[in-house]
């Protein structure tokens, strides 16, 4: 898990997303591509010379919002969710914050949890995706 190391990186993290939300769950591209990438953190996991996740971070405060996680099918359930997680635990820390606030769909719940994330909303929908507010406070 680390930041791309080339455009090529990125483009691939970004396809990554389109595949994931806008492709397989029907989001709107103009939500995934919200305009916040430039001023963004990304995170990718690479295998085998492809990118298979990705996240990003908005670092501003001591507040982090995490957000556009995504993981190729084909690898899903093998535990890089849970790196991009740590990975993000440990960047959004060095830049000075306390937490990290996400919008987990409902049905990924499960690794958030895992990884120390609680509640702090009820279910809601988001791109017509079940989502709720979780938090981790870091240190």
């Amino acid at each position: 898990m680390r930041a791309p190391r080339s455009d090529d990186e990125l483009r691939a993290a970004l396809d990554l997303r389109h595949e994931v939300f806008c492709v397989e769950q029907g989001v709107p591209v103009a939500a995934d591509r919200d305009g916040h990438d430039d001023e963004a953190a990304h995170l990718v996991a690479e295998l085998d010379g492809r990118v298979v996740g990705t996240c990003r971070l908005l670092l501003d405060g001591r507040v982090a919002r995490l957000g556009r996680m995504a993981v190729s099918r084909d690898v899903r359930g093998r535990g890089v969710g849970g790196l991009l997680l740590a990975e993000s635990d440990r960047l959004a820390a060095a830049h000075g914050a306390a937490s990290i606030l996400l919008h987990a769909q409902v049905a990924a719940r499960g690794v958030y949890d895992r990884a120390g994330y609680v509640p702090v909303s009820g279910v809601f929908v988001e791109e017509g995706i079940e989502h709720l507010t979780m938090e981790k406070r870091l240190g």
